[in-house]
């Protein structure tokens, strides 16, 4: 179902801040934590999900932290989103199984979420990243690079 998470926004959070700090040097996980105010283990376990689902990369080292495994223009807010939503565990048993709720309540809930999802997907990161630079939201200005290989 259609939710956005504190999880969710957490994860769309990061992905910008390691868009706009990962130059020269990869951003840790501690750095994202002190600036967004989040328990670091908590951030931990969205950061490796965003690794696994290859929004992010992991740098290993004393140095070490996260990069984009992509450019920014190639990320959107929905995939993010769809990859967190599969972390939460939903309990299916909560929805009601009468004919009503099947047949009327979750089709027309699903077309909402669906809508939502095409309208995420046509957010990149990019677009956030620019945002955030125009509003002074970013505390190196002088890089600009899009990507590491």
């Amino acid at each position: 179902m259609l939710q956005i998470s504190r999880k969710t926004m957490l994860a769309i959070e990061a992905v910008v801040d390691v868009a706009l700090h990962a130059q020269p040097d990869p951003v840790q996980s501690k750095e994202i934590t002190r600036r967004q105010g989040v328990p670091q283990r908590y951030l931990e376990q969205v950061m490796q999900q965003l690794v696994h689902s290859g929004i992010l990369r992991g740098v290993r080292g004393p140095k070490g932290g996260y990069i984009l495994a992509r450019e920014r223009r190639r990320i959107t807010v929905g995939e993010i989103v769809r990859i967190v939503d599969t972390m939460d565990t939903k309990d299916e048993n909560q929805a009601s199984k009468s004919q009503l709720n099947q047949q009327l309540i979750e089709p027309m809930w699903g077309g909402i979420e669906s809508g939502f999802l095409a309208e995420l997907d046509t957010i990149t990161i990019e677009k956030l990243w620019q945002d955030a630079r125009a509003n002074d939201l970013h505390e190196n200005p002088t890089v600009s690079r899009d990507f590491i290989i």
